[in-house]
C-alpha cells in the first residue's frame, strides 16, 4: 500500500479531486455509462486520449465537448446542476450489473446518446468549450463482458498467506472478474498494492480463495430517477 504521504501527495495533484486549477493542457468532457441508469460525466487530458475511460471500466463512452480545464469544470457542474448527472459511479454498482448488461452495443448506447442531446441543449455552456458530436465508444468486446457469469461477491481485502486465484474470464478498469471453483469473484487489482505475487498451480476449471469477500449489495444510486 502506498504510505500516508505519497496518498496525500497524489491528490495534492490531481485534477479528479479539483485541486489543481492551472493546468493549460487542453481536456475533453465525457459521458461514460457502466449499466442502466448508470451514466457520469467526467473530464480527462485530451493527451490521455480513452485511457481514462478503460481505468473506470467505462462499457460505452462518448465525448461531449474539449476546451480548457476550467471550461471542463464548468461543463461538469452544468450537467450536474440541470440534468443531475453525477461524476462517480460507485465501483460496487459496476460490478454488480456487468453480467446483466444489454446484448447490443446500441443498446448499451441508449442512455449516452439520449444524455448528450440533452447536454448540448442546456444553456449557459462554457464559451471556450468546442461540443463534440455524440459517438459512442464500446468496450464491452475489450472487457470481454460478453456472456459473462453473474459474480457471486468480491473480494474486501488481502491477508498475509490468503491465496487468490482462478480462471481470468474478464477485466474491467481495475477489476478482475475470477471464475473460482463454482463461482465467480471480482478482485479490485488496488488491493495488491504493497503485496508480493506468486505463481499458484491450478487445474482447468479449479480456483482457490482464502482471503475475505462479502456478497454484492448495490448503493442508491442518486441517478436512479434520471432514466
Amino acid at each position: 500500500m502506498r504510505c500516508e504521504e505519497c496518498a496525500r501527495l497524489d491528490r495534492a495533484h490531481s485534477v479528479a479531486a479539483d485541486t489543481i486549477a492551472d493546468d493549460p493542457r487542453p481536456y475533453h468532457v465525457y459521458l461514460a455509462w457502466f449499466g442502466p441508469g448508470m451514466t457520469k460525466v467526467g473530464i480527462t487530458a485530451l493527451e490521455r486520449g480513452s485511457a481514462r475511460l478503460l481505468e473506470q471500466g467505462a462499457v460505452c463512452f462518448t465525448w461531449l465537448g474539449a476546451g480548457p480545464l476550467m471550461a471542463a469544470r464548468r461543463t461538469e457542474e452544468l450537467l450536474r446542476a440541470a440534468l443531475r448527472v453525477p461524476d462517480r459511479i460507485p465501483y460496487v454498482d459496476k460490478r454488480a450489473v456487468r453480467s446483466a448488461l444489454p446484448t447490443s452495443a446500441t443498446e448499451r448506447a441508449a442512455e449516452v446518446r439520449d444524455l448528450h442531446a440533452r447536454a448540448v441543449a442546456l444553456e449557459g455552456w462554457p464559451e471556450s468549450l468546442s461540443p463534440e458530436p455524440c459517438q459512442p465508444v464500446d468496450h464491452a468486446g475489450a472487457f470481454g463482458l460478453a456472456e459473462l457469469p453473474d459474480a457471486v461477491g468480491e473480494v474486501t481485502e488481502l491477508v498475509a498467506g490468503g491465496v487468490v486465484s482462478g480462471r481470468l474470464v474478464a477485466a474491467a478498469g481495475p477489476d478482475l472478474h475470477l471464475a473460482v471453483g463454482d463461482g465467480v469473484v471480482v478482485l479490485d487489482t488496488r488491493l495488491m498494492r504493497g503485496w508480493e505475487l506468486v505463481p499458484v498451480g491450478v487445474r482447468a476449471g479449479e480456483g482457490e480463495l482464502a482471503v475475505p469477500t462479502r456478497e454484492f449489495k448495490r448503493e442508491e444510486s442518486a441517478q436512479d430517477s434520471l432514466f
